[in-house]
């Protein structure tokens, strides 16, 4: 980067970092330090929900996603708007009516203990990891533009964010989210409109979408359904993105900390009630639009002939092992489609403009056709790498974004989107761990050490529990290269133990019959059988939250007629 970049990244993030601060100050009791005393108004809550959602990997990962996938990832959000109407309608009111802190606490209240901290337990877990695929995700610019150590980068990032996130409280967090992602969406709004401008002067935004549509890369809507067959393990599909993703987002915003205390921070219900419907207004055009960006990239890179493999770095050094010769003979085949490609690009947008359909629909199955051959050869440069050097980082999806803003933005604008993915970490990573503090405090360190309630010592140890997840998850951000595309990564994670716990909590609103152990248990071998489904690669990961969800019901509901007497007893417990 340019010393303009870097003046710009400095003095972007140096802003937020003071800015939040400011924020900080007047905190003097676990309400203030974790839900600014209940008097946040609804746009601060959008934004902050917003902003815990969208990390670094939104915008590092998505447009990579497009440009490998094309734009069905935005299916993904289609249940979102649903999820956030169940949410307003039934789980709002209960948490307000009872003033709580977290949204296990009220788990302990309908059930009992144990209940609470088995789900309490599963949320840590889950949000622990996450949030350090989200503290790998911005370490992987630094590393990649400074050719710094990927660990040693993951210990400066988790290091500034933690000093950051201890001190800063919610309302540090929740202001500072607002800025940043005004800061995001104009940013990223300038990346797109740089990518049409850098195009030549014959080639426009709608010749883009042209070229990115007849390539399959603007496929926002698909039905996974092939030869009259529904194919489960397609990953993203209309039918998958409304029910899967409606099982979801009722769990991630209706029971995951990291949301719930967002919203319980609102001044009212109504207020609570706006920003969750606002959000789930927004969020998929918002992901459409990233997503775009993408699709954008990649007629870019059509046109100027973009490499075999993005991470550029780890590719080079490949090509210097046992493998190099392979790598070369990939790339030299990779380089002569392109040429193919641009040809065929540009006769195609030639067609289209002359009005010439039947050339442009041949020429359009001729792009295909080439894609899928340059996609290949990707594969194959990719799992080369791999075999080379088993413990690098061979998926370069997010990498493709990255590539682009480096190689081909202007000076400025460069350290601009750098600081765009920082900011976008820091938001989601300063939430993260703020909840999983007030999860431990609240769930588990007061019920068993109810001794200790001072406001002091109590927000001594929220600090302490906030350092302590940081650490941890500087930990699991050494491990996080090893996963692939990482919007994908954590969306595997959290189906993972979502479903088990949306079930939980749809048992405790919505059927009364059903007492702790009957849900404890069936808990328990619900996440036993969600972790052996997906490691069978049976079906796509969306579909694990509905599995779960709908499992701990059945598995308790047997549970309870087995064992009606028993189980009414142990409330408490």
């Amino acid at each position: 980067m340019s010393q303009l970049d870097w003046a710009v990244l400095f003095l972007t993030l140096a802003g937020i970092v003071l800015y939040g601060m400011y924020k900080s100050r007047g905190q003097t009791d676990l309400e203030s330090y974790f839900l600014n005393n209940r008097s946040m108004p609804w746009y601060i809550v959008l934004f902050s929900i917003m902003g815990t959602q969208a990390s670094a990997i939104t915008f590092l990962s998505a447009p990579g996603q497009a440009y490998t996938d094309g734009m069905r990832f935005v299916q993904y959000y289609f249940g979102l708007p649903l999820a956030m109407i169940v949410i307003c309608a039934f789980f709002l009111p209960v948490y307000q009516k009872l003033n709580l802190y977290t949204a296990y606490e009220f788990l302990e209240k309908r059930f009992d203990r144990k209940t609470r901290l088995l789900t309490s337990f599963l949320f840590l877990l889950q949000r622990g990891l996450s949030t350090g695929i989200s503290i790998y995700a911005p370490s992987l610019i630094l590393s990649s533009l400074l050719g710094w150590n990927i660990h040693l980068t993951n210990l400066l990032m988790g290091g500034l964010l933690i000093l950051y996130t201890v001190s800063g409280g919610v309302k540090a967090i929740a202001y500072t989210q607002t800025q940043q992602l005004l800061i995001i969406f104009c940013g990223m709004f300038l990346s797109g409109y740089m990518v049409v401008k850098l195009l030549p002067e014959h080639i426009g935004f709608f010749d883009s979408l042209h070229l990115a549509g007849a390539s399959g890369k603007l496929n926002v809507i698909t039905t996974g359904i092939s030869d009259g067959d529904f194919n489960w393990k397609d990953k993203y599909n209309l039918f998958s993105g409304i029910i899967g993703g409606f099982f979801l987002a009722l769990s991630y915003f209706g029971t995951d900390q990291s949301q719930v205390g967002r919203y319980l921070a609102a001044g009212n219900l109504q207020e609570s009630r706006r920003g969750l419907l606002m959000n789930g207004i927004v969020k998929i055009p918002m992901q459409f639009l990233i997503l775009l960006v993408g699709s954008l990239v990649f007629s870019f890179y059509v046109i100027y002939e973009g490499p075999v493999h993005f991470n550029t770095q780890q590719f080079e050094k490949a090509k210097r092992q046992e493998a190099g010769q392979e790598l070369r003979q990939i790339e030299s085949g990779f380089n002569e489609i392109r040429k193919e490609q641009r040809t065929i690009a540009l006769a195609y947008l030639e067609a289209k403009s002359d009005q010439q359909e039947a050339k442009a629909i041949e020429l359009k199955n001729e792009l295909r056709d080439l894609d899928s051959q340059s996609q290949a050869l990707r594969k194959k440069a990719a799992t080369v790498i791999k075999k080379t050097m088993p413990l690098s980082d061979s998926n370069d999806t997010n990498y493709i974004f990255l590539h682009f803003v480096v190689h081909h933005l202007p000076k400025g604008l460069v350290g601009l989107l750098v600081a765009i993915i920082f900011l976008a970490a820091w938001g989601s990573i300063a939430a993260a761990l703020n909840s999983l503090a007030s999860t431990c405090i609240i769930d588990w360190h007061q019920p068993l050490r109810p001794k200790e309630r001072t406001d002091k010592r109590n927000l001594q140890l929220s600090r302490l529990y906030t350092f302590g997840w940081g650490v941890f998850s500087i930990l699991v951000a050494s491990l996080a290269g090893k996963l692939g595309s990482l919007i994908e990564a954590v969306n595997i994670l959290g189906s993972l133990f979502y479903g088990t716990i949306l079930g939980i909590f749809v048992s405790a609103l919505f059927i009364k019959k059903l007492k702790g152990a009957h849900v404890f248990y069936a808990a328990l071998l619900t996440e036993v059988i969600v972790i052996a489904v997906y490691f069978s690669d049976a079906i796509s990961f969306l579909w694990l939250n509905l599995i779960g969800c709908a499992l701990v019901i059945v598995f308790a509901g047997i549970s309870e007629l087995i064992f009606p007497y028993k189980a009414s007893t142990d409330h408490n417990q």
